[in-house]
């Protein structure tokens, strides 16, 4: 099947609300995301326009690629947020260096195996390149296996910084990083 790849447009939102609710529904969202089904369909619309709008065509700091199949179904996304130096993180690290920091990896079921994470990635990695990254980071649940065999195999490697979970104490994500060639 060919995929349209391109960056979600900031009218686009009811979109990409219905593409995030089926992926908080996905058997592996608790070890995913950081948010769970039932807090984000309770978030107003307001709420959804304004996280569209902050990651499409044209914004700066972000860029939310989606995987458009050929009826206009979205069936896999990425975004890429841009992280400067002398800032911190959602974790309390300190950016050392601009980088970006892949988040919100989702591909529907039926379309895994089929290379379509592949190509999200290449674009997402391509618009982090374009805006001045160093390096491309993500945060992986420690027992998310299927992710980091993922990760690994398109070339990011564990950095060694653990990120303890506060809403799930004794359990910690891990960084994996890819550095510009």
């Amino acid at each position: 099947m060919s995929y349209m790849i391109r960056s979600v447009r900031a009218h686009e939102w009811p979109a990409a609300k219905a593409l995030r609710l089926v992926a908080l529904q996905d058997p592996v969202a608790p070890l995913a995301f950081l948010e769970s089904f039932e807090e984000a369909v309770g978030r107003p619309d307001s709420f959804w326009r304004e996280r569209t709008a902050s990651g499409a065509e044209g914004a700066d700091g972000a860029q939310t690629i989606i995987a458009e199949a050929p009826g206009g179904e979205w069936v896999g996304t990425v975004t890429v947020l841009l992280e400067e130096p002398g800032t911190t993180d959602w974790a309390g690290f300190p950016v050392e260096r601009k980088q970006g920091h892949v988040v919100g990896v989702f591909v529907r079921p039926e379309e895994r195996g089929s290379g379509l994470t592949d190509v999200l990635f290449d674009a997402a990695l391509e618009w982090a390149w374009a805006h001045g990254a160093e390096r491309v980071r993500l945060i992986v649940h420690e027992d998310n296996g299927r992710a980091q065999r993922f990760y690994r195999r398109v070339g990011f490697v564990p950095s060694g910084v653990v990120v303890p979970l506060a809403a799930a104490p004794g359990e910690s994500e891990l960084e994996f990083v890819l550095e510009r060639a």
